[in-house]
């Protein structure tokens, strides 16, 4: 109920009277208030004012069942949410669950992560406080060899969520960072448990750079956050549940078609490396390309120097930029 009351006060212009609310979810008054205290515990200013009731004032920037709710709108990407003031890692969590009893669209949460996880088992710095730290447990019913794109449906679900909710001009470098003025803001780490032809359950983690100030020495040269690009600071909470409503409507059009063909398109328009000469390094090989845009499997298209043109998977190789990240 906290979180309904949460979201009827976020949506109301007015002071909305205890009785309203006893009688859309059917509580007592001493129901209501105790929701109120609870809020008022967690950092929101609520204004109650005899005969007139209540009004929500500000809001704080948290990770919480209830604020995360409060803003969604899907139909099942994060109706069940779990939340961690710390955790060692979103991921972890994630799995736990779908070993579980854990349902498709679960999302898991935390203001800091102790361990968290990035690509190829390296750490992610996870400050508290100040960033998105989630991932959603999957269940999709398609092929093992179909799981890799899920990576891009989430990469552009999450360019699309964080330009839309922040105006910041989100970009993707292939096949899964996010980026602004050449800098990462976001990453992506996608695991899946599979049997040779099915798939248990797939978690994708996300992690986005949103208010942090600056970053340790060695970061500060590749990272950035949206406060940085933006000039402003951001609820968190609004920038998740973009992120997930983009995310259930790319989801269901990757399912639909079964590969990313109707999803091509806006991928390619938001490639940072797209037309432009990249450095792809295999292992134990390095060469120069210019990059076309992605296949409906989700591969790099690029151009060779004599013309030729070559499909790169994302599995080991990293594409960067001739003269720097991107």
């Amino acid at each position: 109920m906290k979180n309904e009351i949460l979201a009827v006060l976020k949506n109301s212009r007015d002071y909305i009277s205890g009785q309203q609310l006893c009688d859309k979810f059917r509580v007592s008054r001493t129901a209501v208030w105790k929701v109120m205290e609870q809020l008022k515990e967690e950092g929101y200013e609520i204004e109650a004012v005899r005969n007139r009731g209540y009004r929500l004032k500000s809001c704080p920037d948290v990770i919480s069942e209830a604020e995360i709710l409060s803003v969604l709108q899907t139909e099942w990407a994060g109706r069940r949410t779990v939340c961690y003031k710390e955790t060692d890692s979103t991921n972890n969590r994630a799995r736990d669950a779908g070993e579980k009893d854990g349902v498709h669209g679960m999302l898991f949460a935390a203001e800091r992560q102790s361990a968290g996880k990035g690509r190829r088992g390296r750490a992610w710095d996870s400050p508290g406080g100040s960033s998105i730290y989630m991932s959603i447990l999957l269940r999709p019913d398609i092929r093992p060899a179909k799981a890799p794109m899920l990576t891009l449906v989430m990469g552009l679900s999450a360019a699309e969520g964080i330009k839309e909710t922040t105006g910041v001009d989100a970009k993707i470098k292939w096949p899964n960072d996010i980026v602004a003025d050449g800098k990462k803001i976001c990453g992506i780490l996608t695991e899946m448990v599979t049997e040779i032809e099915y798939i248990n359950y797939v978690v994708i983690g996300v992690g986005i750079n949103v208010n942090q100030e600056s970053f340790p020495e060695g970061l500060e040269g590749k990272a950035t956050s949206l406060r940085i690009a933006g000039g402003r600071t951001f609820g968190r909470a609004e920038i998740i549940a973009a992120v997930l409503k983009a995310f259930e409507k790319n989801y269901e059009l990757f399912l639909e078609a079964g590969d990313l063909s109707q999803l091509r398109a806006r991928y390619d328009r938001l490639l940072v490396n797209l037309g432009r000469d990249v450095r792809v390094l295999e292992p134990g090989n390095e060469y120069e390309a210019r990059a076309k845009g992605i296949s409906d499997e989700g591969e790099l298209i690029v151009t060779l120097s004599d013309g030729k043109e070559r499909h790169v998977f994302s599995g080991e190789v990293s594409v960067r930029g001739i003269y720097g990240y991107v």
